[in-house]
């Protein structure tokens, strides 16, 4: 969806679009920019053939490399993306002119650029940052392609808001945000946590659900009435949340689910609430308290995220629900999903194992 994405948009010959720089650390086509890269080619300050074609051989890639190429190809330098991303984020104060830098990385790896990471978020750049495949999805290649922590760093680092979409509408509208952000006065760069595992897209009977999303979650199974239970998932875990909710909602046909779209803006959205009355900043209840009021006080919550499971643990704190957390918290396992899934206590079994554990003590 993603690669989809920025393709369409390298059509329009529009000023925006010829705005737009995208960046990346050897992984240019496997996170999708293939696409883009072969309609806007490659930025170098002199032109250069093209030694595929020259030498005749097939090739899906099309890479003319010349002055106005819009990618810009670091090779295996995750460092050196951040410190890119930081410059071209920087053009509209250092330059005058507006960019739109778009970095693409292996989700593991951004740990790799850290210090170069929180000193871009530190200067004010802005940019957008697409970290994928995220978590265990990339199951077969072990844990060096399994990122845990980097929701954690989404949450904790300023500047940066974070994302994690589970469907592509989620994603077009999160894109769709990150690129105000990049031009809004008091914007803020974007992190896109993003999973190349395929889903079947959900059937939207209306757009009600995007206002919610934008803050951070929404209801994916809204709940009838006060509800006893509630299932709370991010990202690529959609599809084992959807089929344990659907059974438990035979036994418990009060319960809810919640997606959790960004656990960066509902965290921050808490923390301000909790520290209003001494600051004054906010008076008004935070979104995930409004939407966790619709539960009945001591109500069961179990939350899911291909990650590590402090990521939403702390939901229970909000309203004083109990809690048990699903989640990543050891890597290296090599198999396919379903079998890893099981392994890590991430599928549909193991998520009605830790439901029934919440409402038998409700």
């Amino acid at each position: 969806a993603f690669g989809k994405i920025l393709a369409e948009l390298s059509k329009d010959e529009t000023e925006f679009v010829g705005r737009i720089v995208t960046t990346s650390p050897d992984v240019t086509v496997s996170t999708n920019l293939g696409g883009f890269v072969n309609r806007r080619g490659i930025f170098s300050r002199h032109e250069q053939k093209d030694v595929f074609r020259t030498k005749r051989i097939a090739s899906p890639q099309n890479w003319s490399t010349g002055p106005h190429g819009q990618h810009i190809e670091l090779g295996i330098a995750e460092n050196n993306l951040f410190l890119m991303l930081a410059a071209l984020g920087l053009s509209a104060d250092l330059e005058g002119e507006r960019l739109f830098p778009i970095g693409t990385v292996y989700d593991p790896f951004i740990a790799r650029g850290l210090d170069a990471l929180n000193y871009a978020c530190y200067q004010g750049a802005r940019f957008i940052l697409a970290g994928t495949p995220s978590g265990v999805t990339l199951a077969p290649e072990g844990g060096a392609h399994q990122s845990i922590t980097s929701p954690l760093i989404g949450m904790g680092q300023p500047g940066l808001t974070y994302f994690e979409p589970a469907y592509a509408d989620e994603l077009r509208l999160f894109l769709h945000k990150a690129m105000l952000d990049v031009q809004a006065v008091n914007g803020t760069s974007t992190y896109l946590r993003m999973s190349t595992r395929v889903l079947d897209q959900p059937e939207r009977s209306d757009d009600q659900w995007q206002e919610a999303a934008l803050k951070g979650a929404y209801w994916a199974g809204p709940p009838t009435g006060e509800a006893d239970f509630c299932l709370a998932y991010c990202g690529a875990m959609a599809p084992e949340a959807r089929a344990a909710f659907e059974e438990i909602r035979e036994d418990v046909p009060s319960a809810c689910l919640l997606a959790i779209t960004s656990p960066d803006l509902i965290h921050a959205g808490w923390t301000l609430e909790t520290r209003s009355p001494w600051t004054g900043e906010n008076r008004e209840a935070s979104h995930i308290r409004t939407l966790l009021s619709e539960l009945k006080p001591g109500a069961g919550l179990v939350t899911l995220i291909d990650g590590a499971p402090s990521t939403l643990s702390w939901l229970g704190s909000v309203c004083g629900h109990r809690v048990v957390p699903l989640g990543v918290e050891t890597f290296g396992q090599t198999g396919d999903l379903p079998d890893l899934y099981g392994h890590l206590r991430l599928d549909a079994s193991a998520i009605l194992d830790a439901c029934a554990s919440v409402i038998s003590r409700l």
